[in-house]
C-alpha cells in the first residue's frame, strides 16, 4: 500500500524521500541516474528548464562516506564490489548509487521490475552493484538492453558511441511477476518466404507457443534486447539527457500493468511520469531539482492536455506499514543486549544508566522508530551527533581519532 497519493512529485533528497515510503508498495522503477560522466550539465537557455543544473563529477567528500562502512556490515557482497572500484571517484559514486538501490529493493513489490538506465562509464561496475542487491543469474537479471540511437559525429579515434545501456532486474523469480510480451515486425525475407500463411511466434517463457491473432497473421518477433529508437532532437530537449518518449512507453508496456505504481527517483524532465500518465499508470517522481515539478505540469499540459493534477511535496513520507510502534524507549534493554552494552558510537562499554536511545536515522531524514532504526548511544556521543545523521557522527568520531579509522 501507498502513503502518498497518484501524480505527486516530490523536491528533495530521493534518499530521504524513499526512506518513508512504504515497503513493496511499487510495481516499477525506472531511473535515470547520473552517470559519473565527469561532465557537468545544464539546461539550455532558453529552455523549459532553463537554470536548471547538475553536476556529474564525484569525489568522496559528495557522499557520508560512512555508507561504505554501514554497507560493510549490512551487506558484505556489495561491500566487496565497491571496495574492488579503481578511483576514488567511482568509489564515491557507487557509494551514493548503492544505498538508494537498497531502498529501491525494499519499496518495490515482490511482483516487480527495475529498470536502470546507465552507459558504459560505469554500467560494468553497477551490473556487480545490481547483482549484489537483487540476487545473481536469469532469475533476477532479466537482460542487458542497449538503446542503440544516431547523433552527430564526434572524434575519430575510436568507434562512435551510440547506445546506452538498461539493466533490467526482477525482485522474484518468480512467475507472477510482471511482463507483458512485446513484438517488433518480422523481417521481410520471412514475410516473403511463408507469404500469407501462418507463423507461429515462437515460444512464452513457460515453453508454450504463442500463437498468430488472427488467420494468416502473426503478432511478430518476441522483442528483442537492441532498441534503436531516436533520441530527442537537440533542438527539441528541455534537458540535454531527456530521453524519449517511446523508450519510456516500451518499458512501462512490457513491465507493469494499468493503475500500477511507477516510481522514478531522478525524474529530472519527467518523461517516466508522462509516459505512466498515458498509459494509464499511477505515478511518483522524486529530484532534487525544484524545476523537476514545474516541467511535469507543463508537459502534462502540452502532451495529455490535463491541468491541475500534480501534487507537489518537499516533505518526507510518513510510514504506514509498521503500524502499533511501541514506545520506542522500552527497547532500551534489547538493544543493550544486542549492542553487548558498547556505544554505537565509539564502541566503549558503558552501565545501562550512561546510555540514551537514539536513532540511527534521524525523524526528520525518514528514520521510523521501529528497533532496526534504533540504537544506544553514550551521553558523549549523542550529544555530538545532535539532529545529525549517523555517518556524520562516525566522521567527527574519526576525525577527533576517538575511534579507528
Amino acid at each position: 500500500m501507498t502513503n502518498w497519493k497518484n501524480r505527486t512529485m516530490w523536491t528533495g533528497d530521493n534518499l530521504d524521500i524513499m526512506r518513508g515510503m512504504n515497503s513493496e508498495s511499487v510495481d516499477l522503477i525506472y531511473l535515470d541516474p547520473p552517470f559519473n560522466s565527469k561532465h557537468n550539465y545544464s539546461a539550455p537557455i532558453g529552455s523549459e528548464a532553463a537554470g536548471a543544473e547538475f553536476k556529474d563529477t564525484w569525489t568522496l567528500s559528495d557522499i557520508a562516506v560512512e555508507w561504505h562502512g554501514l554497507i560493510a556490515e549490512e551487506n558484505p557482497e556489495l561491500y566487496k564490489v565497491i571496495d574492488a572500484t579503481m578511483t576514488k571517484s567511482d568509489r564515491a559514486y557507487l557509494i551514493y548509487m548503492a544505498v538508494r538501490i537498497l531502498e529501491m529493493y525494499r519499496i518495490l513489490k515482490s511482483t516487480g521490475s527495475i529498470y536502470i538506465h546507465c552507459d558504459p562509464t560505469m554500467s560494468h561496475y553497477l551490473k556487480l552493484v545490481m547483482d549484489a542487491i537483487f540476487g545473481r543469474g536469469d532469475d533476477y537479471f532479466r537482460n542487458e538492453i542497449i538503446w542503440h540511437y544516431r547523433k552527430w559525429s564526434t572524434g575519430k579515434y575510436a568507434f562512435q558511441k551510440n547506445h546506452d545501456i538498461i539493466f533490467f532486474y526482477s525482485k522474484s523469480k518468480s512467475k507472477e511477476r510482471v511482463f507483458n510480451q512485446l513484438y517488433m515486425p518480422r523481417a521481410e525475407s520471412t514475410k516473403k518466404r511463408f507469404g500469407k500463411g501462418k507463423i507461429v511466434s515462437g515460444h512464452d517463457e513457460y515453453g508454450r507457443r504463442i500463437p498468430s491473432t488472427t488467420e494468416g497473421e502473426s503478432e511478430g518477433v518476441r522483442q528483442d534486447d537492441v532498441w534503436p529508437i531516436k533520441r530527442v532532437a537537440p533542438v527539441k530537449q528541455i534537458y540535454p539527457t531527456q530521453k524519449p518518449i517511446a523508450l519510456l512507453d516500451r518499458i512501462i508496456k512490457a513491465s507493469s500493468n494499468p493503475e500500477d505504481v511507477i516510481l522514478d527517483p531522478f525524474c529530472g524532465c519527467a518523461t517516466a511520469c508522462i509516459a505512466a500518465e498515458k498509459n494509464v499508470r499511477e505515478w511518483v517522481g522524486i529530484d532534487i531539482s525544484a524545476k523537476a515539478v514545474d516541467l511535469v505540469k507543463s508537459r502534462m499540459v502540452k502532451e495529455l492536455g490535463m491541468f491541475g493534477q500534480v501534487i507537489h511535496r518537499t516533505d518526507i513520507p510518513k510510514r504506514t506499514d509498521i503500524v502499533d510502534f511501541p514506545i520506542y524507549k522500552t527497547h532500551k534493554h534489547t538493544l543493550y543486549g544486542l549492542q553487548e552494552g558498547r556505544c554505537n558510537g565509539c564502541k566503549i562499554h558503558f552501565p545501562f544508566r550512561n546510555f540514551t536511545i537514539d536513532h540511527i536515522v534521524p525523524q526528520a531524514r525518514g528514520g521510523q522508530d521501529h528497533i532496526e532504526n534504533l540504537q544506544l548511544l553514550c551521553g558523549a556521543c549523542n550529544s555530538m551527533k545532535g539532529a545529525g545523521t549517523m555517518e556524520e557522527l562516525l566522521a567527527k568520531l574519526k576525525e577527533h581519532k576517538m575511534i579507528a579509522v
